[in-house]
């Protein structure tokens, strides 16, 4: 009797064993099936440290803003945008003065949107590819 006690008992205790860790196996895939999908990082935690887009090392020239961005529109007239090199649809924005252009380049003027999207283009840069259209249109 005392055998059979015994085998019981170490059986007993081999089930728990196994219970214990089977248990800790479904308790770690719970845990992953409960993380969260994502995670927020907040400015100045070591996860926000994101790689930000370097500006260009020189200003770039009118041509280069303008086939980068400009010409998106320009080339084809989208949104009522007078095309590159037509006279006939630039005079009219011309007269108004240079002024007047920089201003709608930079803050945008109907479907315009300001800085014609070129975001990390500088005044400077907006006003030479305004320059390279009006001279390229008269």
């Amino acid at each position: 009797m005392k055998k059979m006690m015994g085998l019981l008992a170490a059986a007993g205790l081999s089930v728990m064993v196994s219970a214990g860790a089977v248990s800790a196996d479904l308790e770690k895939e719970m845990q992953e099936r409960l993380m969260p999908v994502g995670e927020v990082c907040m400015s100045g935690e070591d996860c926000a440290a994101a790689p930000v887009a370097a500006a260009p090392a020189e200003p770039r020239s009118g041509v280069q803003v303008y086939e980068a961005h400009c010409q998106t529109c320009h080339a084809t007239g989208a949104a009522g945008a007078p095309k590159y090199g037509d006279a006939g649809e630039w005079a009219p924005r011309i007269s108004k003065g240079i002024e007047t252009l920089y201003t709608h380049a930079w803050s945008g003027f109907n479907a315009m949107p300001a800085k014609g999207l070129c975001m990390d283009c500088s005044e400077d840069e907006v006003h030479q590819a305004v320059d390279h259209m009006v001279e390229g249109s008269k």
